[in-house]
């Protein structure tokens, strides 16, 4: 019937926002215990009904949506929804979160008034990778977050319309990298064309910090994971 049918439809998307939540948590855990996320879960992966998820933003039209459309359904029946909630609450904090292990890494090397004037690129705009759809993508979160703490952010996403965004978010987006004018590079939405242009990027810097937010790389190769 109609009720299972949606009902199915939209617990799929909790059920992964939920679990996207959790694995969040445990990376700002492990972030101020010092403890590489990537190889807990790699180490976790092993046992064979270990459900593996990457920390990371959580947008789009799905998963960022329809826990809402649960929850508001639910007040109606006069159950007021905590975990769910709970999750979506934790999920929309990252772009922050971000930020702050950002700053936090960067205050151990420069002076607050030197890290105001870093130059940040960002790498990617889409909700995910590999498509162009920029609905409810957090990456808009994010800028507006590092512009707060930075004075020159860029963002660089060959996948998706510029025009688009500009209508959308009001944000500029790049029209052509330039590989070498900045302080820090954040991998943000690993589409595979980004991918290859940020190990051309690094190879090309080596001072540039490179914050690799989805853990594409191995540890040797980024400064910051999430």
């Amino acid at each position: 019937n109609l009720k299972t049918a949606e009902a199915a439809k939209i617990i799929e998307n909790v059920q992964r926002d939920l679990n996207i939540a959790l694995i969040n948590e445990l990376a700002l855990i492990f972030n101020k215990m010092k403890i590489d996320t990537e190889e807990v879960l790699e180490a976790a992966s092993t046992k064979w009904n270990f459900h593996r998820y990457k920390p990371g933003l959580v947008g789009g039209h799905c998963i960022g949506v329809d826990p809402y459309y649960l929850t508001e359904a639910a007040k109606q029946f006069k159950y007021n929804p905590k975990l769910i909630l709970a999750g979506r609450k934790l999920n929309n904090s990252m772009p922050s979160k971000v930020t702050d292990i950002l700053i936090n890494f960067l205050e151990k090397k420069y002076k607050i008034d030197e890290i105001k004037k870093l130059k940040i690129l960002v790498l990617g705009f889409a909700f995910k990778e590999n498509c162009s759809d920029i609905r409810n993508t957090k990456i808009d979160d994010l800028y507006h977050n590092l512009k707060e703490k930075f004075k020159k952010v860029n963002i660089y996403d060959p996948e998706v319309s510029i025009k688009e965004v500009k209508k959308t978010y009001n944000i500029k987006l790049d029209k052509n990298l330039r590989e070498n004018n900045f302080d820090v590079l954040i991998l943000a939405v690993p589409h595979n064309s980004l991918i290859k242009i940020s190990k051309k990027i690094i190879s090309l810097n080596k001072k540039m910090l490179f914050f690799d937010l989805k853990s594409v790389y191995k540890k040797s190769f980024s400064q910051i994971r999430l």
